[in-house]
């Protein structure tokens, strides 16, 4: 009876964890977030892996099984991490620059948002009663 090769799940199990932590834990840090190098490790890891597995059921294929399984992983490994590639270096650079967003130095067009008690409050109204107003953009995630 031949053994099972672990080792081929556990490369394409790390490949997948690559993937799928990318945009929900690593992103939101921006020392991950600009250069993914966590993500680069996890899918070398999963590549070194499926390598060793693949060794090991074409080496020897009277004690381990999985010549078949092993090569559909590995390409699908090679799959996920082109689409990987592609997301990080080309999708997300195409987004375009905001053609309306405010530019250092220019006046803020006059808004109107609720404080902290509900209440609406213009930015027209602010300056009225004083000299100057402080408004704070916060870049979010992108």
């Amino acid at each position: 009876m031949k053994r099972h090769n672990i080792l081929l799940w556990a490369g394409f199990v790390l490949v997948l964890l690559a993937l799928v932590t990318y945009i929900p834990i690593f992103a939101v840090f921006a020392i991950t977030r600009d250069v993914p190098w966590v993500n680069y490790l996890l899918f070398s890891a999963g590549g070194v892996f499926l390598l060793l597995g693949l060794r090991r059921a074409f080496g020897h294929p009277q004690i381990y099984g999985g010549k078949i399984l092993g090569s559909i992983l590995a390409g699908l490994s090679l799959l996920l991490f082109a689409l990987f590639c592609v997301g990080i270096f080309y999708i997300s650079k195409a987004i375009p620059a905001s053609e309306t967003a405010v530019r250092v130095g220019q006046p803020a067009p006059n808004f109107t948002l609720a404080n902290w008690d509900g209440k609406q409050v213009s930015l027209s109204d602010q300056l009225k009663d004083n000299r100057a107003v402080v408004l704070i953009f916060y870049r979010g995630y992108w």
